[in-house]
């Protein structure tokens, strides 16, 4: 399933990559929980980071960030600390 037209929020794809990196490999359904997103939103979102290479989603459910994912995150939040002035990844 193609991606091409989903434009993602940054914050919330700052969100579940954070949520990954603190908590490591997660079931889809806990990290949508984790992250405070609906179970349909986070497989959009899974689905454009995998085909970014910014996960990996195995056949159970798990979900994995990848190197380029973890760096990802590191750039997307100094880019919003630089542009937006702070940081705040609120659920709500």
């Amino acid at each position: 399933m193609s991606t091409g037209s989903f434009k993602p929020n940054l914050y919330v794809l700052a969100r579940i990559i954070k949520t990954l990196m603190d908590n490591g490999v997660m079931r889809r359904t806990n990290l949508a929980q984790a992250s405070g997103l609906s179970y349909d939103k986070l497989q959009r979102y899974l689905n454009w980071m995998s085909e970014r290479g910014l996960i990996t989603m195995d056949g159970d459910g798990y979900v994995r960030l990848t190197e380029e994912g973890a760096k990802a995150y590191d750039e997307l939040v100094q880019w919003i600390i630089r542009y937006v002035g702070s940081l705040r990844l609120s659920r709500y």
